[in-house]
């Protein structure tokens, strides 16, 4: 468990703002209050055409915001785009873990932290095989663990703040890489998982692995009581780092 940082304990919790309207990310956001002081905005609130118009609206709430559009593209193209977000005092953004485009985005951070995205949480082994990150690797077959390590060290050497990964290889990346990265962990979900996400790890596995921050959306959003649920999840945060 990471205490080193300093990071404010109730801004440890980012909640996934996968919703499909600005107006119901408004909603939610009205709803959860000061429960909340981290939202994550990615690609479905992007497609509504309102994004920035929503990204300065939470700004105005003062709260902190992780662009989470994972940028993929020719080197320049990312590079533009990471200095595009620079005036708009978001403190997050990712990009995806392959070197040239971390380099890209690395060189026009400014004070935004880059975290590169190693392997989704949802993907497993057989994914990955599939898929063929195999050849990635020296070796004649490379594990989740071994890819996300190599994209963990490779982020860090080029100038990147920090990696988009589960819990699962967090203890892994702290122990290799110590607490000059920061890790933000996905996939939180509080009892066994059946949507989308593979390697899910609870709150206090996340941060006991080593995470600095987790991601938490679905089983905050589609709870009876959204606020509720948050203050839930922010008491377990603060008894961790309270022991």
């Amino acid at each position: 468990m990471n205490t080193i940082k300093n990071i404010p304990i109730d801004e440890r919790l980012i909640l996934a703002l996968d919703v499909p309207s600005v107006a119901e990310a408004k909603a939610l956001v009205e709803t959860l209050g000061d429960s909340v002081k981290f939202y994550k905005v990615g690609l479905e609130l992007f497609m509504t055409g309102e994004y920035f118009e929503f990204v300065k609206w939470l700004k105005s709430k003062n709260k902190k915001i992780f662009v989470d559009l994972k940028f993929f593209d020719i080197p320049e193209t990312v590079q533009s785009a990471v200095r595009q977000l620079r005036n708009l005092g978001v403190s997050f953004a990712t990009v995806h873990g392959n070197d040239s485009i971390m380099r890209a985005a690395a060189k026009e951070k400014g004070d935004v932290k880059i975290l590169a995205v190693t392997v989704l949480t949802s993907l497993d082994e057989g994914d990955i095989r599939d898929l063929g990150f195999n050849k990635e690797m020296i070796g004649n077959e490379v594990t989740i663990k071994q890819l996300v390590l190599s994209r963990a060290r490779r982020a860090l050497q080029i100038g990147c703040d920090g990696v988009i990964s589960s819990g699962l290889e967090a203890p892994d990346i702290r122990q290799e890489l110590g607490e000059k990265i920061l890790i933000v962990a996905p996939g939180i979900r509080p009892v066994k998982n059946t949507d989308d996400h593979k390697r899910t790890v609870n709150i206090e596995e996340a941060f006991q692995n080593g995470a600095d921050y987790i991601v938490i959306g679905r089983p905050i959003r589609q709870s009876e009581n959204p606020k509720a649920e948050a203050e839930s999840a922010q008491k377990k945060i603060r008894a961790i780092f309270s022991a």
